[in-house]
């Protein structure tokens, strides 16, 4: 069988035809340039050129090679570009897993910072519950994944990406949307939509401890799974809730955002978790863009 070095000799010379010329563009002197073609054309039993002392021209079997030989070595060109910016974390297939809520603004800016930094990275992105992707992570279906803390798998490694900061979110008419800022204390007496205990746990557990710091006794109206959802029925004015502050920017029309002071903080954190066996480059390069990404 033929090797590459022997088709990169002839496609010179069919391309150039003149030896001479040929054999400047690949760094060689002429002697070994005619031995390489010699050797091909012994190994595929054909004339692929015909050679004068003042001419070299094409066999018809050479005009036939010429493309195949061409096209295999752009193959081996993109092939070998591939393999080394895949193992350089430059190229390949990203599978990465997020929550609905991380969507809202964490995600787009991830997403934008990866393709400005990897634009060769082909993003693969789902959308699940925390708890699906620790499943989906294990199972090597997905590279990385976007949860909720705690991770505390053995198998796994999780870097804090992100931390924000718990807004209370009224109807606009509600008389404390006149308020730059509120207290737990004063949202005691107020209805409020809160999260599911089994479906949305992160986030009645983090809204439970809050308001409990405060010795604040929810009037708990509806329990729902997911923000937009809650943010609906704040709008529909039947009761206030507690949202990552991301939530703002779903702007939806006659609720209003207000921060809450306090005693000590108690941000919604979000976490970038993988395989610690993972032997994938691209999951340092994803490491090293979220350390890197600016904040809101």
């Amino acid at each position: 069988m033929f090797d590459f070095s022997q088709l990169r000799c002839f496609a010179a010379v069919a391309e150039e035809l003149h030896f001479g010329r040929a054999a400047a563009r690949l760094n060689m002197t002429q002697p070994p340039l005619s031995r390489q073609i010699q050797v091909l054309e012994r190994i595929l039993d054909v004339q692929l050129l015909e050679r004068t002392s003042r001419s070299v021209r094409l066999t018809a079997a050479g005009r036939s090679f010429l493309p195949e030989a061409q096209r295999i070595l752009r193959l081996a060109e993109t092939a070998t570009h591939v393999t080394r910016q895949v193992a350089a974390g430059r190229a390949g297939v990203l599978k990465l897993g997020f929550t609905a809520a991380s969507a809202y603004d964490f995600l787009p800016r991830l997403v934008t910072a990866l393709r400005r930094a990897l634009p060769d990275v082909t993003l693969a992105l789902r959308e699940m519950v925390s708890r699906d992707q620790l499943e989906e992570l294990l199972a090597g279906r997905i590279d990385a994944a976007l949860v909720r803390p705690p991770v505390t798998h053995p198998d796994l490694i999780a870097v804090r990406a992100l931390a924000e900061p718990m807004l209370a979110a009224l109807p606009a008419g509600n008389a404390l949307a006149v308020r730059a800022h509120l207290t737990p204390g004063e949202l005691g007496g107020e209805p409020l939509v809160a999260y599911a205990p089994n479906e949305a746990r992160y986030f009645h557990d983090l809204v439970q401890a809050l308001l409990a710091e405060a010795a604040v006794e929810p009037r708990i109206v509806q329990r729902l799974t997911q923000i937009h959802s809650i943010l609906a029925l704040v709008r529909a004015d039947l009761g206030i809730a507690l949202v990552p502050a991301a939530a703002e920017r779903l702007r939806f029309e006659g609720v209003v955002f207000r921060p809450l002071l306090l005693p000590a903080p108690r941000p919604a954190e979000l976490v970038l978790a993988w395989r610690r066996d993972a032997d994938e480059p691209l999951i340092a390069r994803l490491v090293a863009i979220l350390a890197e990404l600016p904040a809101p």
